[in-house]
């Protein structure tokens, strides 16, 4: 069969029959390079994606170069320009209207450039998050993006993945997808790896009834597989669909049919594509809350600009004449921050390179302005606030004792550590068992491998403790069970001689556990145990069971294991042979109390069960899961220990002193979860002390969290901490009473039920090396590690990126008020004609507002966290960037720039220095007349650009001096110095002015640069009367400095005011006792 050449394909994918007319054997055939048991090398890997090209489908790419042209023209900025240079070519000022066009066309050339580089950017950051694949390589299951699966890679795929390609499935279980995408039917497809086709042909077989592929796009609903790639991008089946494909969807009422909505609906359906086009157009339906509010800023400014030209028009009794309409055009100029938006996408782009740095993608910009804001975080314990690499430390089988494994520092080796028995403790022996198990107290401080090494050298007290490797019949129960129901693979590279594992990190701790004993899943096969059936984990019912074939008898073995109360419910007896008891009440209890012996030592507690039947409809997957799962022998409990990742403690730490509350949701026992939860410090370490209405909701089970009314939940003194026993329907009721409590949430997910909660969550956050492709969809951000500490490092990033948003915008705003009061009240200037001389030429307030101002706005987007980010509470997401405190600083250091501005012209023109002469039409050219009023805005010209540069470096910090920038009181007293020299009674050296101005080169280089170019702006001959309408001065120069220096004690002033009244606190976040807002535990 042949296919076109694609552009994402480099080589056609060709083969003479299709792969699913061929065994598994045959197929195999086909690719040399990729072997069974490794996969493909990543050599050869490499080798195939050039030969092959992405994995895309034509016309992925988002971004396209006219849109963002479009958007650039249809700029609120860029309009207020057209309009000046219309009014400058009306008013024959070619000059003017000559330098406005250029400068338009290198804004708009200049912003197109940065936007789409930006859009460009962004989409390869978004792409880190698109669905990605579980393929076999050099022997190792690694996660890569879809776009780089290849022909010949072998594809593991789950419930909840949305498979990458086209896939020649070689083993299934219980595989079923869902190709309504491909074929129209809503009903999933069961698949069966062992169908053969010889028989049949590519034309009488559909895709719908080829059994044994799994298709790319479609989604995985139920088991598991694994495939082989035979087609990828445009030559998958989606792909042939896809390049008939024209047109793109509506939005909803956009239709023109009257059949579809009535006699209104053509009108109606032409008004709404009409305000979709426009609110594109004018940006003020797409992008981000942040970004649609700048664009409604922009307009609205437009329309000031418009009002402040008839105030001008009005002043001069609407008699328009050349100089009036240019005063207009000043006006008009004056109060758009051209280069707003500009700055706010490079800022944003700059944010999202960061959150990649620190393992974050993000997926939806809107998240960039969310995190900052974050008051509470819902997370799962497992591989997010631990390590995720298990270990089975203890193994109890009913009647025989402990198994206790001591120094294994590899978790996946069985041949590292040895295997202890030892009685079942009871009673008093619980304050021994936990005084053996100090490694919770120690965990912060010291790695994995070196916490399990002290544990191989405790000795166990009282007690005599034999090395065993002994296989009893009780223990080869439990292990052919715990390797039988298990979905992951432990082998041996014999190549690199090394233990390699492949799966999830329990069902690897109880196989390598298996291993230790001779009896993992691979020889158990071996030796002739039959796999017929598999019931897969149900997070609902928080359990797992297959069905096997055993070799020595007719019968069929059902192997279970799961949450303790999960399985333990389905039991009648426990223990095997002489050990064999009825369940009763009180074995029960003995069985619940181990549980909670191990549980209490932080180890996850999973417990494993069989039955032996001769029920042939067990194998029959359809059957009642309630039939196979009952009547089951418990055969132990198995203690998995997964440390906490050494960076969570102190994550959470600085989570506390930012005002933000952890939640741990988790599927493990309350005790287990305590346990975790006080060692990462989520819970207080003594909750005894505590009222008690106040410690009995921090930890509870999702069936008690559950049983709650909404009022009930209202009524708690605290929402829960610690949340066992989850459930994915407990999330999102979490969600909603946080939510109720007026907090901004994030939820952590990894699977395909939780994807409601993410959604309803204000940031979902997706897993990316264990999340589902459905939760990673359903999410706002994706963590590239799993780690809690990376989501912290978001929301400081978050609040980073939010203060530099105030900080730009505060800066590129208060230039605008200062120019519109030096223009307005500048009206009151006139010249023998009655005509108003504006201080201030339109293209001396373009120079200022696009190059003065604008770089070091892109320096301010760039400034470093304060060191106190983490130490105040968040702030308040409905308010957004313009809170009180900023509009406030906007309008003093507006007006007093304005003001200084204003006073230097009248000095120039009327002080002891000037003759009071305002010469004649001095608003359009120079002439003798004219010298004093173009000495006087050269003056003003000189001294506002100093004024907007020094006011960059004061704009470092809102509050603090710029003399003292991040004093030692609001980082605890260490002034940025780490913990470590606070703890050794050390402190590091404050640095200087000039070194603290100098951390943001770009921001130092702008302003350095920008005051250095006023110099040839003023004295270059033409260039200064001609284009800029102002002359060379000398003595006007110690007025422009006099006017910094005002300036600058001016704003100190009103800094110290705010510092010393307390003004604006709660509305900036300044740090407050205790870390911050919220529920006080």
């Amino acid at each position: 069969m042949s296919y076109s050449t694609s552009k994402n394909s480099n080589r056609q994918q060709e083969y003479s029959r299709h792969p699913f007319l061929l065994s598994v054997d045959e197929l195999f055939c086909l690719f040399d390079d990729t072997n069974a048991e490794t996969g493909l090398s990543q050599l050869k890997a490499r080798e195939a994606q050039e030969k092959y090209g992405s994995n895309k489908l034509d016309g992925e790419e988002a971004v396209q170069w006219y849109s963002v042209l479009l958007k650039q023209i249809s700029n609120a900025m860029i309009l207020v320009l057209v309009l000046a240079m219309a009014l400058s070519y009306g008013v024959t000022d070619y000059v003017e209207g000559g330098v406005i066009t250029a400068v338009i066309f290198l804004n708009v050339v200049i912003g197109f450039y940065q936007e789409f580089q930006a859009e460009k950017k962004m989409d390869s950051l978004r792409s880190l998050s698109s669905p990605s694949a579980a393929v076999l390589r050099d022997g190792n299951i690694v996660t890569v993006p879809s776009a780089e699966v290849i022909p010949g890679d072998i594809v593991h795929v789950k419930a909840g993945d949305t498979v990458p390609a086209d896939l020649r499935l070689v083993e299934a279980m219980n595989l079923e997808c869902d190709e309504k995408i491909l074929t129209g039917e809503a009903i999933p497809v069961a698949k069966d790896f062992r169908i053969e086709y010889f028989d049949k042909d590519e034309l009488s077989t559909g895709i719908g009834d080829r059994l044994n592929m799994a298709y790319s796009s479609s989604t995985v609903t139920k088991g598991r597989g694994i495939g082989i790639v035979v087609y990828t991008g445009m030559f998958t089946e989606i792909g042939k669909i896809a390049e008939s494909m024209q047109g793109k969807t509506r939005k909803a009422n956009r239709s023109l049919s009257r059949e579809k909505g009535g006699s209104l609906q053509p009108a109606k359906g032409l008004a709404l594509r009409l305000w979709d086009g426009i609110g594109k157009f004018l940006g003020l339906t797409v992008g981000t809350p942040l970004q649609r509010k700048l664009s409604k800023l922009a307009y609205v400014l437009f329309g000031c600009a418009l009002l402040l030209a008839i105030i001008v028009f009005g002043v001069n009794r609407f008699n328009v004449t050349n100089e009036v309409a240019i005063y207009a055009i000043s006006t008009g100029i004056a109060i758009i921050p051209e280069s707003l938006i500009a700055v706010l996408t490079i800022t944003m782009v700059v944010g999202m390179t960061q959150m990649r740095k620190r393992r974050v993608v993000i997926r939806q910009l809107s998240a960039l302005e969310a995190l900052g804001g974050v008051t509470n975080i819902c997370s799962d314990k497992t591989g997010t606030l631990t390590q995720g690499q298990m270990v089975t430390r203890k193994a109890w089988i009913p009647g025989v004792g402990i198994y206790t494994v001591d120094g294994a520092a590899e978790t996946s080796n069985p041949a590292k550590g040895t295997v202890r028995l030892r009685p079942t403790p009871r009673g008093g022996a619980e304050s021994d068992e936990k005084r053996q198990q100090p490694c919770r107290e120690r965990i912060a401080e010291e790695t994995f491998k070196d916490q399990l090494k002290e544990k191989s050298k405790e000795s166990e007290a009282n007690e005599t403790l034999a090395e065993t490797t002994e296989l009893t019949p009780d223990l080869e129960g439990f292990l052919q069970s715990t390797a039988l129901c298990n979905l992951a693979t432990v082998r041996h590279d014999g190549q690199k001689n090394e233990w390699q594992a492949i799966g999830d990190p329990t069902e690897i701790a109880l196989q390598v556990f298996a291993h230790r004993f001779g009896q993992g899943k691979k020889v158990l096969e071996s030796h002739g145990w039959i796999q017929l059936a598999e019931y897969p984990f149900d997070s609902s019912i928080k359990r797992m069971s297959v069905v096997y074939k055993s070799p020595q008898h007719d019968a069929s073995f059902i192997f279970t294991k799961g949450a303790v109360e999960r399985v333990v419910e389905l039991c009648s007896t426990t223990g095997t042979g002489e050990h064999q008891r009825r369940l009763t009440e009180t074995t029960r209890g003995e069985v619940l109390e181990q549980m909670t012996l191990l549980a209490d030592q932080g180890l996850r507690v999973i417990a494993i069960a069989r039955r032996t039947t001769n029920d042939p409809t067990v194998t029959d997957t359809q059957a009642s899961r309630a039939t196979v799962e009952s009547n089951l022998t418990l055969l132990g409990l198995a203690g998995l220990y997964d440390p906490p990742r050494l960076e969570t403690r102190d994550a959470v730490k600085s989570c506390t002193t930012a005002g933000i509350k952890v939640h741990m949701l988790t599927g493990d026992h309350p005790s287990t979860a305590s346990a975790i939860a006080k060692e990462v410090g989520i819970l207080p370490p003594n909750l005894d002390l505590l009222p008690l209405a106040v410690a009995d909701s921090l930890v509870l089970t999702a069936s008690a969290f559950d049983g709650l009314s909404d009022a009930q939940i209202d009524s708690l003194p605290t929402l829960p901490l610690v949340i066992a026993r989850c459930a994915p329907e407990t999330k999102t009721r979490m969600i909603a009473a946080l939510h109720r409590r007026q907090a901004f949430a994030a939820m952590t997910g990894d699977g395909v039920n939780d994807a409601p909660s993410l959604q309803a969550a204000d940031v979902g956050i997706a897993m990316g090396l264990a999340g589902s492709d459905i939760a990673k969809s359903a999410s706002d951000i994706v963590l590239t590690d799993d780690n809690f500490a990376s989501i912290v490092s978001a929301i400081q990033e978050g609040r980073r990126m939010f203060d530099n948003i105030q900080k730009f915008i505060l800066h590129l705003l208060t230039s605008n008020v200062a120019e519109v009061i030096l223009l307005i009240l500048g009206l009151a200037f006139r010249d023998e004609r009655s005509f108003s001389v504006f201080p201030l030429s339109p293209l001396q307030i373009l120079w200022i507002n696009m190059l003065t101002s604008s770089f070091p706005a892109f320096g301010l987007g760039r400034e470093k966290a304060s060191s106190n980010i983490m130490r105040r509470p968040p702030h308040d997401i409905k308010r957004g960037v313009f809170t009180v405190p900023i509009l406030v600083d906007m309008i003093v250091y507006g007006t007093l720039m304005g003001a200084l501005t204003l006073l230097s012209f009248v000095i120039v023109v009327y002080g002891p220095w000037g003759d009071g002469e305002l010469g004649l039409d001095c608003n359009r050219a120079y002439s003798a007349r004219c010298t004093v009023v173009f000495r006087a805005r050269a003056c003003v010209f000189a001294e506002l650009t100093w004024l907007i540069l020094i006011s960059a470096w004061e704009f470092k910090s809102l509050r603090d001096s710029m003399w003292n920038l991040d004093p030692p009181h609001r980082s605890g007293g260490g002034g940025g110095s780490s913990s470590s020299e606070q703890q050794l009674g050390t402190k590091t050296p404050r640095a200087s002015v000039g070194a603290r101005l100098y951390e943001n080169r770009f921001l130092f280089w702008a302003v350095v640069a920008g005051a250095a170019s006023v110099f040839p702006a003023v004295y270059i001959p033409g260039l200064n009367t001609a284009v800029f309408k102002h002359k060379g001065i000398t003595w006007e120069w110690g007025l422009a400095a006099g006017a910094v220096a005002v300036f600058v004690l001016g704003v100190e002033a009103w800094k110290g005011v705010k510092r010393r009244t307390g003004w604006f606190d709660d509305a900036v976040g300044v740090t407050v006792p205790g870390g911050g807002r919220g529920e006080e535990v």
